[in-house]
């Protein structure tokens, strides 16, 4: 039954029409939506202390105007047909924000839900009155003492809950870690300069600020990497450089010639290549991090969906004070929980604290409850066993069909995460494959507009919601349609 918001100003007089004029623009507006049902009469006229006869009479008026349903034993609703005015047409050329899914969707339907609901349930039946106020704005502590044991054992972090942030997912933590970053090179959250950019970094996080001009941190970030994280860095205020990514994953030598003292990166699993962070490069970019005094930015997006080779274990465990570690249950679970963490230098910890507990109070709690009793009770971690096994038949079945039925196209980044990465071959078609790919119910990204250089044809593949017996049919569907469009050669080349 719909709570609804009706002002009245009784001293103008007419009441009724007063009333179903309220009704009609909320209907309008949609704030009422088609088949929402109203209030009975007498609740309604109770709440605005009117008598009846005026809730009734306004009913009536808009069910004779189309905009109510009324029968009797079923109440009032709104009708069907009753919808909100269309808006304004949308600015030609002005992108749209991306929801739904992408080739790096987990599946979905493999939730586990009723694990999560008994989660919540445990939460809410043993947290104390006082954990429904607001919390420490770093997270919620048996939140952030699991996850700095969880992470220790599992990703060979040097993590303490002191030095663990709860954020809204790995997007979330980097928009924060960013102005953070400003402020340690002012100089720490104590003295003038340092107290106007934290007082910037807040209103940046309610949104209320641009980047100031000429302002911010020099970040390199990988090339090729993802063409979403591009618009969210420079809204946090970094001026983004690219360094190349090889077949051992970050060019250090390219990184140190930028200058810049800060990188993101994603070691464990390049997206969108695929490639490991050689031991090699590991050891260099940790030597880069001691000279300089360089920051690295761990982006642990996929790492603990590993399937062929021993664990990687993360760099913030090899330089704890030069590392800030980023992950989320957005892979192992859903995007949609918006759930994930941070583990960071105190300093820089302390520093994205302070900035929730003034900028928006930090993340919702009953979630985070249920979380810590998820990983306490090993249910997070069978879940990842079982998720882990069903992706690896899932990456299997179409590696096999792509080798059989498009035996050009070479396959690569297979060890880890949800994603294939495809190199064509140089005369194909990038953008024409991935409309077929699409096309054939595949989730496909193409390549070129995450490279800030041109780079040879590839494309994203993601295998996570293909079940392993349909991948033969939907590559086989793939191969005919390209055939069919002839979209695999032409002169675009993405």
């Amino acid at each position: 039954m719909a709570d609804l918001h009706l002002s009245l100003d009784r001293d103008a007089g007419g009441i009724t029409g007063q009333l179903a004029e309220e009704l009609r623009t909320a209907i309008r507006e949609g704030r009422l939506s088609p088949a929402a049902r109203l209030p009975p009469s007498r609740e309604l006229a109770r709440d605005l202390g009117v008598s009846r006869g005026v809730v009734v009479e306004a009913y009536e008026r808009l069910v004779a105007e189309g905009f109510l349903i009324s029968r009797v034993g079923a109440g009032t609703r709104v009708a069907p047909a009753a919808a909100r005015e269309p808006g304004p047409p949308p600015e030609p050329g002005r992108p749209r924000p991306y929801y739904g899914f992408r080739a790096t969707t987990p599946d979905l339907a493999a939730f586990p839900r009723e694990r999560w609901l008994a989660a919540l349930k445990h939460a809410l039946a043993t947290m104390p009155g006082d954990a429904f106020d607001y919390a420490d704005p770093g997270g919620v502590r048996e939140l952030r003492e699991e996850l700095a044991a969880y992470l220790r054992r599992v990703r060979a972090a040097d993590a303490d809950p002191e030095n663990v942030v709860i954020v809204g997912g790995v997007a979330h933590g980097l928009s924060l870690t960013i102005p953070a970053l400003a402020v340690r090179e002012a100089g720490g959250a104590a003295g003038g300069r340092a107290r106007h950019d934290l007082d910037w970094f807040v209103r940046r996080s309610r949104g209320l600020d641009p980047p100031p001009a000429g302002r911010g941190v020099p970040l390199a970030v990988e090339d090729p990497a993802s063409v979403r994280q591009v618009p969210l860095l420079r809204a946090a205020g970094a001026r983004l450089v690219r360094v190349p990514v090889d077949g051992e994953g970050i060019d250090v030598g390219a990184l140190a010639a930028t200058g810049a003292r800060a990188v993101l990166l994603t070691p464990a699993h390049q997206y969108p290549t695929g490639v490991v962070l050689s031991p090699g490069r590991r050891a260099e970019l940790m030597a880069w991090a001691a000279r300089t005094g360089g920051v690295v930015l761990e982006d642990d997006y996929d790492a603990e969906l590993r399937f062929d080779r021993d664990p990687v274990g993360c760099l913030q465990g090899l330089a704890p004070g030069r590392v800030v570690l980023a992950g989320s249950v957005s892979k192992p679970l859903a995007p949609g929980l918006r759930l994930g963490w941070l583990v960071a230098p105190p300093d820089l910890a302390e520093t994205v604290r302070l900035a929730r507990g003034e900028g928006d109070l930090g993340s919702p709690v009953v979630e985070q409850y249920a979380l810590a009793h998820l990983i306490r009770t090993g249910a997070y971690d069978r879940h990842l066993r079982r998720m882990r096994r069903e992706y690896r038949r899932r990456r299997d079945a179409l590696v096999a069909a792509l080798a059989d039925t498009l035996p050009e196209v070479e396959v690569h980044g297979v060890s880890a995460g949800l994603h294939l990465y495809l190199r064509l071959p140089g005369d194909w078609d990038e953008r024409a494959f991935v409309a077929a790919a699409e096309a054939a119910g595949l989730a496909a990204e193409p390549v070129a507009p995450m490279r800030a250089t041109p780079g040879p044809p590839a494309l994203v593949l993601g295998f996570a919601r293909l079940p392993a017996h349909q991948a033969p049919t939907q590559v086989s569907h793939l191969a005919a349609t390209l055939t069919r469009r002839g979209l695999t050669r032409g002169e675009s080349r993405s």
